[in-house]
């Protein structure tokens, strides 16, 4: 049986949230050609008028078009949700819309939140769940002096949602794992009632075909790749707790409203200030 073990130290975690704060070049780098120069001149930015800002490059078939988000200082770059989705729309879960398609082509609307700009009627607004608020297009030279000076990161998420479980007295088990690519193998184990979930200090990960071992210095997570038979939590080898699985795609909002491991955190979208 072959097994891949990850080791989660501390400096593992500094190194990689070291990388994820190196800048990142724009798309118009320095403007070191006619090319860069039409790029930046042809990318919009609007403004809440509070001091926030979106910025969306051009793209004809909007394949290409990468959306921005931040203040005059720093633009974070916003994460597509999916292959068949536009620059424009992105995931929040905090904000949920209801009446959105819960499943088409495989994403569920409700918990996308998107800009609008209308490059030719220069307008544009952003719409965060049910919540749509207006935005201000800047003009040609405010706006590209603005893309001059301002720094561009990549997007500040650390983690996403990878599994989540809950007993019968209805505690939550809860692993995320890093969401760049380069730390998708740094995972966290929470434990707690809903809102007080508390992080627990890993050891190691063992992945394997039938499954994967959180282990912890409290205990065990063991997780089937069988979802048709119980998860387990395992504490001192003697203490066994069958747990029941829970759909993460399902429970969005839950996870990022009400469990409190996001709490205060900013996923680097338009809504992160709304």
């Amino acid at each position: 049986m072959r097994f891949q073990r990850f080791a989660l130290a501390a400096m593992s975690f500094a190194c990689t949230a070291a990388m994820a704060a190196e800048p990142i070049q724009p798309p118009w780098g320095k403007e070191s050609n006619l090319g860069e120069k039409m790029m930046l001149e042809a990318t919009s930015v609007c403004t809440d008028g509070k001091g926030h800002f979106v910025a969306l490059t051009p793209d004809d078939e909007d394949t290409n078009a990468v959306l921005y988000y931040g203040d005059e200082k720093q633009l974070v770059q916003v994460p597509r949700p999916g292959p068949y989705t536009s620059a424009t729309s992105f995931l929040d879960p905090r904000f949920f819309n209801k009446g959105a398609n819960p499943n088409f082509r495989g994403i569920d609307w409700r918990v996308m939140s998107s800009v609008e700009i209308d490059r030719k009627e220069r307008t544009c607004s952003l719409t965060c769940g049910e919540k749509k608020i207006p935005l201000t297009m800047l003009d040609g030279e405010p706006a590209a002096e603005l893309l001059r000076k301002a720094t561009f990161q990549p997007n500040p998420q650390k983690f996403v949602p990878y599994a989540l479980l809950r007993d019968t007295k209805g505690a939550y088990y809860f692993v995320d794992r890093g969401f760049h690519e380069a730390e998708k193998k740094n995972y966290r184990v929470f434990i707690g009632p809903r809102g007080n979930l508390k992080a627990q200090k890993m050891t190691n990960v063992i992945s394997d075909s039938e499954g994967e071992i959180f282990s912890t210095k409290r205990g065990d997570l063991r997780l089937l790749l069988d979802k048709a038979k119980p998860a387990m939590w395992i504490e001192n080898t003697k203490r066994r707790l069958e747990l029941r699985q829970v759909p993460v795609e399902e429970n969005l909002p839950l996870i990022y409203n009400e469990l409190g491991v996001y709490e205060g955190a900013r996923l680097g979208t338009p809504c992160d200030d709304q």
